[in-house]
């Protein structure tokens, strides 16, 4: 990268920094997210049945997105005062320690109660550090895609999710196919957490690089992408914050229901080994990767709105087939994860787009961040609780209730939000 001015950046260096980044960010998610299911009931709940173990499992899982704004509170006042590599260093510096203390956890059976403690305040700073992870770059591409590429460069920061599912369910899935039972729970189960702690600190320069260099720094100030207080943005921009944290509320709920929900269904009540599953998510994944580069194509040929729009109908419909699909073993299961992955291709790969033509140029930086992290705690964070506890306790149809809610909550918030309107 030249020394020279604005010229001398690419949206396609810009482009990397985002994937690697957002790869990173979401193997941590996943890796967490499985263990939920495969490890922390039998580690860190042993006292209770397996499903509420997996329940108390998920409600731990959701005190990381309850975290993430006041993350980005902190994290931005911390941006304003030092600058965004600090920023960087310090919240990817925390997202990896709390990572990787949680693949030296012991279990109930060594220090009882204090174990489920542990876990919850490692949680939580991997929420906080989560919030402290917004790095802008996201808006950045937006505004310096090409005139007619919007849709196409919207797309590039969701496809983290996929790459990130697919390494954290392959690499589950061969240490429970590889490893004996007792080996995997002895030590088998840590070893993610050591890769993702990895995976961090090659994140954490890969991005450093790009953020914290002079022609970034000034095509930040150009673009208006500045951290602004948290308050001064909510008072100035709270109803685009509240109504884009619903716009993708859809396809965030069909996020979890394809991803961490399906996962303890199969493992609690179908006949499914958890290797084969999780192969099964790797290859629903492609899909789905396959189907958010779509995304982008689409949208910018009939607008983010309307591709979102036609998305939350079409997520609503799967809602009524989707607990019919999961509950047959074999290739109804197969059905619903490929079916499922493309439709979560085509409406989350235009997430980021829509949140961030909600505001203006001076609070897109702060108000983007607030946005993505009420839209994750609303639609995603209490998914997997939501819907197993549902689906246990009134049957599997209330699964596909609950995901029929987040459309219905996306479909308004687009009536309602015109600054969504395709620009």
């Amino acid at each position: 990268m030249r020394s020279g001015g604005d010229h001398a950046v690419r949206p396609g260096d810009i482009a990397i920094g985002v994937i690697i980044g957002r790869t990173s960010e979401f193997f941590d998610f996943f890796v967490f997210a499985i263990a939920s299911v495969v490890v922390f009931p039998r580690l860190v709940f042993p006292f209770v049945d397996a499903l509420t173990g997996t329940l108390y499992s998920f409600a731990i899982f959701a005190l990381a997105f309850i975290a993430r704004p006041i993350g980005s509170t902190v994290f931005m006042a911390l941006d304003r005062a030092h600058g965004r590599g600090v920023k960087l260093t310090v919240a990817l510096l925390l997202l990896g320690t709390s990572t990787v203390c949680i693949a030296f956890l012991p279990g109930y059976g060594q220090i009882g109660a204090a174990s489920i403690v542990i876990l919850a305040i490692l949680r939580i700073g991997q929420g906080v550090a989560l919030g402290g992870t917004w790095d802008g770059l996201a808006s950045l591409l937006s505004l310096s895609a090409p005139e007619g590429k919007r849709g196409w460069y919207a797309m590039v920061p969701q496809m983290g999710a996929p790459l990130g599912l697919m390494v954290a369910s392959g690499l589950f899935a061969y240490l429970v196919s590889q490893l004996s039972a007792d080996d995997f729970f002895s030590w088998g189960w840590r070893y993610p957490f050591f890769v993702a702690f990895a995976l961090n600190v090659v994140a954490l320069f890969a991005r450093l690089r790009i953020v914290d260099t002079d022609e970034f720094r000034r095509l930040f100030a150009s673009r208006d992408l500045q951290p602004t207080p948290v308050i001064s943005t909510v008072r100035a921009q709270g109803r685009a914050i509240v109504i884009g944290a619903f716009a993708p509320l859809a396809s965030f709920a069909l996020f979890h229901m394809v991803t961490v929900y399906p996962l303890s269904w199969v493992f609690l009540v179908s006949g499914h080994e958890t290797a084969e599953f999780l192969m099964i998510e790797v290859a629903a994944a492609f899909v789905g990767l396959g189907t958010i580069v779509l995304s982008g194509w689409i949208a910018d040929r009939i607008g983010r709105r309307r591709l979102l729009a036609w998305c939350a109908v079409a997520i609503a419909l799967f809602s009524g087939l989707a607990p019919v699909l999961l509950d047959q073993v074999g290739t109804g299961d197969v059905v619903f994860m490929v079916v499922g992955f493309a439709l979560l291709g085509l409406s989350f790969g235009q997430c980021s787009g829509a949140v961030a033509s909600s505001f203006s140029n001076e609070y897109r930086y702060t108000g983007s961040a607030l946005t993505s992290d009420l839209a994750w705690m609303f639609g995603a964070g209490f998914a997997p609780f939501a819907a197993l506890y549902l689906s246990s306790t009134y049957g599997i149809a209330m699964a596909g209730l609950y995901l029929l809610s987040g459309a219905v909550c996306t479909l308004i918030a687009l009536a309602l939000n015109r600054r969504l309107a395709d620009s």
